[in-house]
C-alpha cells in the first residue's frame, strides 16, 4: 500500500489529539502506533472493493463491533452532510483520495473516500480520547505507546475491533514506583481533586445515562418510579460540583509562601451551610430493602426489559446489575469525606486551616451520626470504607498495590502457564466461591480486568513434600473480551447461575451460593464488559448537551476580551506545551495577553508570573491595573428570545445558558484577577510604592468587590497590603540566619574610631572585602527582576524603572574609579606596586566570598586605560605570587 500519512502528516499532525484532548499532548511513538491501527482498520473496509456509500456502510456494520459501529457510520454521515458547507475532517481527505484510487486500483468517488476518512477519524479520536482519560487519571501530561496499549486493554470493543491478541504490555510498575510512606497535605488535596472528579462521572453516568433512559419513556415509568430509585441525586451532584470547584480555586489562589493548599475552608464553608445533609436522604434511600424490592418488581416487568434492551446491547444487564451497584457509591463517598477531614487535619501545617477543619468536622457529627444510625439499621455486610466495587476503578490511588497483588495471586496458583497476569491485566476486582454446572467441587474465582480465571482448591498435596505449596491449581482461564455473559433464570437444576459463552458457542455455567453473591458477581462482570459502551453514551451525552448548548459570551463589541483568537492577536510557542499541557504563549496584542492572563477554561501560575515580570516593557502599572477592572466587569450575554419573553412579563430572567456563563465564564474570570492581583502586590509591591495612585485604585476596586466567593481573596489581598505597608513604614528588615557567628574583624594599621586614617593601605584587605560584600549584598537583594527586563535601566524613565539598578551600578562605577584612582595617584612606583598587591589580595577575598560584582570592579579598574599602561607596575605585582590570582579573577568577568 502506498504510504498514506494520517496522524504524522505535517499539516495534520496532533491535531485529531488537541480536539479530543487540548490539555494533553502526544509524542511521535503513540501517534505512529495509532496509525498503524488506522491501517489496519483502512485494509479491512478497502477488501469490500467498495464502490458507493452504502458499500463502505454495510462493511462498516460487518467487521465494526456494536455499538462503535453504530456511532462511526453517524459520524461519516454527518461529515458528508456538511461537505457542501466546509469540510469538518481534521485527516487529509485530499490526500487519502488519490492513494485509496492507486490501491484499490480504479476511481473512487470522492463522497467515498471522504465517508471512509470520517470512519478512521471518528476511531482514532476514540482511541486518542480513551487513552487521554486513562493519562489524565494517572495525573500524567503526555500520552505515550504505552498509555494506548493499556487503556485498549481495558475496552472490549476496541479490542475485538483490532483483534489485539497480544499487544505487548510491559510492567505498569516500572513508572510509579510504590511508595510506602504516609502522604502529605498537597498530596491529599492533588488526589481528592482527581477522586472528584472521577466520582463527578460516575454521576453523571447514574443520571445522564441511566437515569435519562428511564425519563425517556414516562408512560412506562412514573414520577415516583424515578425517584424511588435515584433519590435526590441530582443534589448530590450539585454539591459534588461546588465542593470540587471551591478545592481547585483554592489551589489555584495558594500563596507561593504558604506550605500547602488551605482546603479547610472549602468544609467548612459547605459544612456549615448543611450542603452534605441530601447524602443522608440518599442513603436512607438507597440502603431501605424497599429500594431493592421496588427495583426488582421494576426490571421483572417484560415491557422495561424490552425498553432497556432498544437502547444499546447489553443496557438492559446493566441496568438491572451495575445501577444498584452504582447507586450505592455516594453513600461510601461520604465516608470518604469523614476519613479525609481527619486526615488533612492531622498534615495541616497552618493552625487556620486546622481550626476550618476542626470546624468542618465539627459540623459534620451530626450528619456522621445519622449515617452511622441508617447503617446499623439495615445492617449491610459491607462496611464503611470497605470498596464498592466501583464502576470505576481508582489506578490513580494503588496502582503499584494492584501489581503486587495479581503477582501474588499468580505465585498462589499451580500449574499457570503462558503471560503474567499483569501483562494483560490492569487491575484485581473480586475473587470467591462459586459451583461449575457439571463439576464434582466448588470452584474459587478471581477475577481481573481481562481475565477470570477458575481454581480448584489445592488441600491433598498440599502436606506432601516435593509439591507446590500454592493454594489452588489452575482449571480454566477465560480471556474477558473474548466471552459473553449471559443471565440465567432460577431452574430445578440450578439457582442464582450466569453463563459465560465464548465465541466458539462453548458455554460454562456458574453458580453462586446466593442471589445477593450472583448480584455482585453479575455487577462486576457486565460491568467490566460494558464499560467502553457505556462510557461511550456518556461522552456522547455530554458532547451533544456542550454542542446544543455552546458557552454564550458577550459580544466583542462591548467586551474586547472574547473577541476570537487569530494570528493577528495571538501567537503560540510551535509544538510546545507546558508540563500541564498549557500553551506556551509566544507573543500577542496586551488585550489578548490579558484575557490569557486570566482565562476561564485553565489557570496558568507560570504566565502570571512571567507577566509580571515582563509587563513594563509594554505596559505601563496605571494601564494593566485599568485593563484588569476592565476585564472584572463582565457584561451579560445579550438575551435569548426566552429571557425578552420572561422580561415583557415582568419575571426574573434566568435561563439555564445564563447560569452556565455566570458560574463557567464570569465567576473563573474574577477569581483569576483577584489572583493576578494578589501575585501583583506580594510579589512585586514596588510598582505601588513607586505610585500611591495606583495603590489607591486598587484598594478602592477591592473594596467594591461583592460575593461570597470573592470575600476571602479579597481579605487575603487586604492582608498582604497592610503587611507591605507596615513592612515599608517599619523599614525593610532581612532576617538572614547564618550557620556561624559572624568573624572578628580584622585590624591593620588603623585602629577602632580612627576614622581620619581609614584608607586603603590603613585597613586589613579581608574586613575590606567583607565590608564591601555587605554593602554590595544590600544592593544586589534590593533589585527586582522587571528592572532588568527590556534593557529599562537605559531608557527614558529608567529611575523610575530601575532605581535599585541604578544605584548598583552607580555603586560599582564610583569602587571601580576609586581603584583607579587609589594605582594612579600613588606617589612612586614602590608605593604603586604595594597598591596594586593590596587591590589583588582584595580580589581574592572577593572570590572566596562569592562576590562577583566585586571582583569585577577590580577587574574594570585594572585593565582601564590608566591602569592597563603601568607594565613595570604589573610585572613587579605579579612577580609577588599575584598572577594565579589575577588570572582567575579574569576568568570569571
Amino acid at each position: 500500500m502506498p504510504t498514506i500519512s494520517l496522524l504524522n502528516s505535517n499539516c495534520k499532525k496532533d491535531k485529531v489529539q488537541e480536539q479530543v484532548h487540548p490539555t494533553l499532548s502526544a509524542n511521535e511513538e503513540s501517534l505512529y502506533y495509532i496509525e498503524q491501527l488506522i491501517f489496519q482498520l483502512l485494509n479491512k473496509l478497502c477488501m469490500a472493493q467498495p464502490r458507493t456509500v452504502q458499500d463502505v456502510e454495510e462493511r462498516v456494520q460487518k467487521t465494526f463491533p456494536h455499538p462503535i459501529d453504530k456511532w462511526a457510520i453517524s459520524d461519516a454521515q454527518s461529515a458528508i452532510e456538511k461537505r457542501k458547507r466546509r469540510n469538518p475532517l481534521l485527516l487529509p481527505v485530499d490526500k487519502i483520495h488519490p492513494s485509496l484510487k492507486e490501491v484499490l486500483g480504479y476511481k473512487v468517488d470522492y463522497h467515498v473516500s471522504l465517508y471512509i476518512v470520517a470512519v478512521l477519524e471518528y476511531i482514532s479520536a476514540d482511541i486518542l480520547k480513551l487513552a487521554g482519560n486513562y493519562v489524565f487519571n494517572i495525573r500524567h501530561y503526555e500520552i505515550s505507546q504505552q498509555d494506548i496499549k493499556v487503556s485498549m486493554c481495558a475496552d472490549k470493543v476496541l479490542m475485538d475491533m483490532f483483534d489485539q491478541d497480544d499487544i505487548g504490555l510491559v510492567s505498569l510498575c516500572e513508572d510509579e514506583p510504590s511508595s510506602s510512606g504516609e502522604l502529605n497535605y498537597y498530596d491529599l488535596v492533588r488526589t481528592e481533586i482527581a477522586e472528584e472528579r472521577q466520582y463527578l462521572r460516575e454521576l453523571n453516568m447514574i443520571i445522564k445515562v441511566f437515569r435519562e433512559a428511564f425519563l425517556s419513556d414516562k408512560k412506562l415509568f412514573k414520577s415516583s418510579d424515578i425517584e424511588k430509585i435515584f433519590s435526590n441525586i441530582s443534589d448530590i451532584h450539585e454539591l459534588t460540583v461546588k465542593l470540587l470547584g471551591l478545592i481547585e480555586d483554592t489551589v489555584e489562589m495558594t500563596d507561593e509562601s504558604s506550605p500547602h493548599p488551605l482546603a479547610g475552608s472549602c468544609f467548612e464553608d459547605l459544612a456549615e451551610e448543611q450542603a452534605f445533609d441530601p447524602y443522608e436522604t440518599l442513603s436512607q434511600d438507597i440502603l431501605s430493602p424497599e429500594f431493592n424490592e421496588h427495583f426488582s418488581k421494576l426490571m421483572a416487568r417484560p415491557a422495561v426489559a424490552l425498553h432497556f434492551q432498544s437502547i444499546a446491547d447489553g443496557f438492559r444487564e446493566a441496568v438491572r446489575y451495575v445501577l444498584p451497584r452504582l447507586m450505592l457509591v455516594p453513600v461510601y463517598h461520604c465516608w470518604h469525606y469523614f476519613e479525609l477531614l481527619k486526615q488533612l487535619k492531622a498534615c495541616s501545617e497552618e493552625q487556620e486551616d486546622r481550626e476550618c477543619l476542626n470546624q468542618a468536622i465539627t459540623a459534620l457529627m451530626n450528619l456522621q451520626g445519622s449515617m452511622d444510625r441508617i447503617y446499623k439499621q439495615y445492617s449491610p455486610r459491607r462496611r464503611p470504607g470497605d470498596p464498592v466495587c466501583p464502576f470505576y476503578n481508582r489506578q490513580l490511588r494503588s496502582k503499584h498495590l494492584a501489581i503486587k497483588k495479581m503477582n501474588e495471586i499468580q505465585k498462589n496458583i499451580d500449574g499457570w502457564e503462558g503471560k503474567d497476569i499483569g501483562q494483560c491485566c490492569n487491575e484485581f476486582i473480586m475473587e470467591g466461591p462459586l459451583t461449575r454446572i457439571g463439576a464434582k467441587h466448588e470452584r474459587h474465582i478471581f477475577l481481573f480486568d481481562g481475565l477470570m480465571i477458575s481454581c480448584k482448591p489445592n488441600h491433598s498435596q498440599s502436606r506432601l513434600p516435593g509439591y507446590s505449596s500454592a493454594e489452588y491449581r489452575l482449571k480454566e482461564k477465560f480471556v474477558m473480551r473474548k466471552i459473553q455473559i449471559c443471565d440465567k433464570e432460577d431452574t430445578c437444576e440450578y439457582k442464582h447461575a450466569f453463563e459465560l459463552v465464548s465465541k466458539d458457542e462453548n458455554s460454562i455455567i456458574f453458580a453462586a451460593k446466593s442471589a445477593e453473591e450472583k448480584n455482585n458477581w453479575m455487577a462486576a462482570l457486565i460491568s467490566l464488559h460494558y464499560r467502553s459502551t457505556l462510557d461511550r453514551m456518556l461522552d456522547s451525552v455530554l458532547l451533544k448537551e456542550e454542542n446544543e448548548q455552546p458557552l454564550r459570551l458577550p459580544s466583542p463589541e462591548v467586551y474586547r476580551f472574547v473577541v476570537k483568537d487569530s494570528e493577528e492577536n495571538i501567537v503560540f510557542e510551535d509544538n510546545l506545551q507546558s508540563r500541564s499541557g498549557i500553551p506556551i504563549i509566544k507573543g500577542g496584542t496586551v488585550v489578548k495577553l490579558i484575557e490569557r492572563l486570566t482565562y476561564h477554561m485553565y489557570a496558568d501560575p507560570n504566565f502570571v508570573r512571567t507577566f509580571l515580570t515582563t509587563y513594563r516593557s509594554f505596559c505601563k502599572p496605571q494601564e494593566l491595573l485599568s485593563l484588569l477592572i476592565e476585564r472584572f466587569e463582565i457584561p451579560e450575554p445579550e438575551p435569548t428570545e426566552a429571557d425578552k419573553l420572561a422580561a415583557e412579563k415582568g419575571e426574573q430572567p434566568i435561563s439555564a445558558d445564563l447560569k452556565r456563563f455566570r458560574k463557567e465564564y464570569v465567576q473563573p474570570v474574577q477569581l483569576r484577577i483577584l489572583n493576578v492581583f494578589r501575585h501583583w502586590v506580594e510579589h512585586h509591591f514596588y510598582d505601588f510604592e513607586r505610585d500611591l495612585e495606583l495603590l489607591e485604585r486598587l484598594e478602592s476596586f477591592i473594596s467594591s468587590v461583592r460575593g461570597k466567593a470573592m470575600k476571602k481573596w479579597v481579605e487575603s489581598i487586604a492582608k498582604i497590603i497592610k503587611r507591605k505597608k507596615q513592612a515599608q513604614a517599619n523599614g525593610i528588615s532581612h532576617n538572614i540566619t547564618f550557620e556561624s557567628p559572624p568573624p572578628p574583624i580584622e585590624w591593620h594599621i588603623s585602629r577602632p574610631g580612627q576614622f581620619e586614617t581609614f584608607d586603603l593601605m590603613t585597613l586589613h584587605p579581608i574586613e575590606i572585602a567583607r565590608q564591601l560584600t555587605l554593602l554590595e549584598s544590600d544592593l544586589y537583594r534590593k533589585v527586582q527582576p522587571s528592572e532588568l527586563v527590556g534593557s529599562v535601566w537605559t531608557k527614558e524613565d529608567k529611575e523610575i524603572n530601575s532605581p535599585n539598578l541604578l544605584k548598583m551600578i552607580r555603586h560599582t562605577t564610583n569602587l571601580t574609579l576609586w581603584f583607579e584612582k587609589c594605582i594612579v595617584e600613588a606617589e612612586n612606583f614602590e608605593e604603586r606596586v604595594a597598591v596594586l598587591s593590596r587591590i589583588i589580595e582584595i580580589l581574592q577575598v572577593f572570590q572566596d566570598l562569592n562576590n562577583f560584582n566585586g571582583v569585577l570592579e577590580i577587574v574594570s579598574a585594572v585593565n582601564s586605560v590608566s591602569v592597563y599602561r603601568l607594565d613595570h607596575t604589573f610585572e613587579v605585582s605579579f612577580r609577588l605570587k599575584y598572577f594565579t590570582v589575577w588570572g582567575e579573577g579574569i576568568k570569571l568577568v
